[in-house]
């Protein structure tokens, strides 16, 4: 086989050190605008604030700076309008922006002063993140919204509760929805803590060891919004740290994929209800997909690909967690392969709680089918024991009798409320005349009225509990009008 030489790539060398570019294949491999790209708009950011901090400190001009800035902004126009010319000769969005803005205003060939790609590249991943967690927390709100919403649409319903997949106990349709929105607020709760920890700025820790210059690191980082509740800057305090910190990452990516394992077994439910088996739901037809084939069918597309891109999202925190585990202080090129694991991570999970809040938004609960499946007398076997205990018989001794009297139905062909008294009272005598009374679903549920139980009292107070603090969320998040 003929070998093919290596050829020469046109990048432009951006140190004395080196006679010549790296080899197109070099270059090729080791680019990475054709992902980094999107951090366009933080880039210009940092940069910005960093030409701020060089003129406060003597080293730019404010005509410099503000050149510099309007250079910045021109670019951003263009970025934003599709225009900009990504080159991977330049390897990354860095480069592309800052070869291009110097070609465009001469002072900017001071802009990288005091600053590495290594500082900058850790700045602009948490720029982009903190918007995006941002986004993510409002889009569960939604989300949760959707499911209190579905409950309150339909607050009779009362379906079987299961345990292995087997009917276990009625509890109200609203109830596993609410069961959801604590999921749900809790991984909302874990993006907010997440955000704590991501919220600090690095630049200004230079390629590993800061700079002689005398930086002003809480200028810039109030001017990005790295601050307390006070309003104090808050920097990194170790530069090692700072350029080779991917914690961040990794708790985001750990919270993504919490997020992915709620949603999938949220999915799982709902491709079960919509089965003809369990026939509990109707999903609206823009959110189902029919078959190639079978003309009949109607398929809950949107919950099997969220449960599917699950896998793809805990994968990527996986991969995350392989690829700094075994590196040395401070940064290594390696890092640069966090951005598409994260970058997918991040639409995937957004991308899935807008679709399935969505197409909850748009499903309703056939409630006759739901009381006829809840309806099951088998699923008052514990409220047997309970009568039972009640009457002064100890727990396990009630579980022995209820379950004699259930194998004794079974044996007899007959439902469980279809016993007689005197074949209850021949298990145990401690059965009374009102027993009977006890296979009443209404009533049944009227019994379970505990805090966290879902008695219908206890479900209507949790539905508008939520309500009231979704709504006052969604509000706290539109601000003043």
């Amino acid at each position: 086989m003929k070998k093919t030489k290596s050829k020469k790539s046109a990048v432009v060398s951006r140190s004395g050190r080196f006679s010549g570019g790296p080899a197109a294949d070099v270059a090729a491999f080791s680019e990475s605008i054709s992902f980094d790209w999107r951090l366009w708009k933080q880039d210009i950011l940092g940069s910005k604030a960093h030409a701020t901090m060089l003129e406060t400190i003597g080293v730019l001009t404010r005509k410099e700076r503000d050149e510099i800035h309007a250079g910045l902004d021109s670019l951003g126009v263009e970025i934003e309008s599709g225009r900009f010319r990504w080159k991977p000769e330049l390897e990354d969005v860095h480069m592309n922006i800052e070869a291009e803005l110097t070609r465009r205003v001469p002072a900017a060939a001071k802009l990288h002063t005091a600053r590495s790609r290594n500082d900058q590249v850790a700045l602009d991943v948490r720029l982009w993140l903190r918007d995006e967690l941002f986004e993510l927390q409002d889009e569960l709100r939604t989300l949760q919204r959707a499911l209190v919403g579905l409950g309150a649409r339909h607050p009779k319903a009362v379906i079987p509760g299961y345990t292995h997949l087997q009917r276990a106990q009625p509890v109200f349709f609203a109830h596993h929805c609410l069961a959801y929105v604590e999921m749900f607020d809790r991984d909302h709760g874990r993006l907010g803590d997440a955000l704590q920890r991501l919220n600090v700025c690095p630049l200004g820790s230079g390629a590993i060891a800061g700079s002689t210059l005398p930086l002003d690191r809480e200028l810039v980082a109030k001017l990005l919004g790295f601050v307390d509740e006070q309003g104090r800057a808050r920097i990194t305090r170790n530069s090692m740290d700072g350029v080779s910190d991917r914690d961040f990452v990794i708790e985001s990516a750990a919270a993504a994929s919490l997020i992915a394992v709620h949603l999938s077994r949220l999915a799982e439910d709902v491709i079960l209800w919509a089965t003809s088996e369990f026939n509990f739901i109707r999903i609206a037809d823009a959110y189902t997909t029919g078959s190639s084939l079978m003309p009949q069918k109607k398929n809950p597309d949107i919950a099997e690909l969220t449960r599917g891109k699950s896998g793809r999202v805990i994968g990527n925190l996986v991969s995350l967690l392989v690829l700094l585990k075994g590196l040395p202080m401070t940064y290594n090129r390696d890092m640069q392969e966090d951005k598409e694991r994260l970058f997918d991570s991040v639409d995937t999970v957004r991308s899935s709680v807008r679709l399935m809040a969505a197409m909850l938004d748009h499903t309703s609960v056939k409630e006759d089918v739901c009381r006829s499946a809840a309806g099951d007398p088998q699923l008052l076997a514990t409220d047997l024991a309970d009568y039972l205990v009640l009457r002064g018989l100890p727990f396990r001794k009630a579980h022995h009798a209820v379950g004699a009297v259930v194998g004794f139905a079974e044996k007899a062909g007959r439902p469980l409320d279809r016993i007689t008294l005197a074949e209850l009272q021949g298990i145990e005598p401690l059965f009374g005349p009102d027993v009977l009374g006890l296979f009443d679903l209404d009533r049944a549920m009227s019994r379970r009225e505990l805090p966290g139980a879902p008695g219908p009292k206890a479900v209507a107070a949790e539905l508008r509990r939520w309500s009231r603090l979704l709504s006052t969320d969604a509000q706290a998040a539109s601000g003043p009008n």
